[in-house]
């Protein structure tokens, strides 16, 4: 509790920054975005003026999980790796996507080496870590699933992963095989719903430009590991989402039952800007069907509430 003496110097115009108790919590389920620093969202989800330093840690008091996509990119610095370990708690979780060199350009082929110093480089946060994602390119076709075979061998048993196909075949004709393939592996399978996104007729560039940057595939319920991985991208309309996210709700509700523990991520097209409200309302959702804590206030909340002891 802040002293009143001490109220008296504090500027109202400044955001002021609490380390919120968890007494809200998310249980029992991993829920994040596809990212934790976003401009946009300050003054929306983050109290206004706040820097970029806070802004993982701010995240973080809210949601236990994050895509990490970043790395498929490029590798972080050490130094950035052991900064995002002290701002986060021991229950948060990172879901880092493999590098672009071993997925699309080696295609998982003689990467050996390269998985070993991504891993590496990862270890400072090691206990920390969510399902790895392999996100495969559209080219990777069926023909190549002993590729696949080869390079899920040579992944350590201490991590989980979770696999992304693109292929249109692996959506029809190798579906069920490709499913085999990862059960017996206990490997997930990404579960990508964007057909809610393609459906919209817009002639809103970003919104096509977001549109044609997606995969074209039927989206999918079922798990093939013990951590399903879901990646619902949502159209511009917060309440278009909401059918959807209440059948995903139920889904996840059943994972949730069957002693899985699964990741659900939420975008929102074409910017993400409603990804925070997605992302509540789906927790919401599934809490009025199974425990899964509270979600806690988001920073801007926190703010106004503390503002208001004034």
């Amino acid at each position: 509790m802040v002293a009143p003496a001490l109220l008296l110097h504090i500027e109202i115009s400044e955001p002021v920054y609490t380390t919120p108790i968890l007494k809200q919590m998310i249980t029992n389920y991993y829920l994040g975005l596809p990212m934790w620093a976003h401009k946009l969202w300050i003054g929306e989800f983050f109290a206004p003026k706040t820097p970029q330093s806070k802004l993982l840690g701010e995240y973080a008091s809210v949601f236990n999980s994050v895509e990490g996509n970043t790395t498929f990119y490029a590798n972080p610095k050490p130094e950035t790796i052991q900064r995002w370990s002290e701002e986060t708690s021991a229950h948060f979780r990172f879901c880092f996507k493999f590098p672009k060199l071993i997925t699309h350009e080696r295609k998982l082929r003689n990467v050996g080496r390269e998985v070993v110093d991504f891993l590496e480089l990862l270890d400072p946060i090691a206990h920390q870590l969510g399902p790895f994602l392999v996100g495969l390119p559209a080219t990777f076709d069926p023909c190549s699933m002993d590729v696949l075979a080869g390079f899920l061998e040579i992944l350590p048993e201490d991590f989980s992963y979770a696999v992304e196909f693109r292929h249109p075949a692996f959506f029809r004709e190798a579906e069920e095989d490709a499913n085999r393939f990862l059960e017996d592996r206990g490997v997930d399978r990404v579960l990508f719903h964007t057909n809610t996104l393609l459906a919209v007729q817009t002639e809103d560039p970003d919104l096509i430009e977001s549109q044609r940057q997606k995969p074209h595939v039927p989206h999918r319920t079922f798990a093939t590991g013990p951590r399903p991985f879901v990646r619902f991208v949502g159209p511009p309309h917060v309440e278009d989402n909401l059918p959807h996210l209440d059948k995903w709700a139920d889904v996840v509700a059943g994972w949730i039952r069957e002693g899985r523990e699964p990741y659900v991520f939420l975008h929102h097209a074409p910017v993400d800007y409603h990804a925070p409200r997605l992302a509540t309302n789906f927790h919401e959702m599934l809490a009025s069907r199974i425990s899964v804590g509270e979600i806690p206030d988001w920073p801007i909340h926190r703010q106004q509430d503390q503002l208001t002891l004034f």
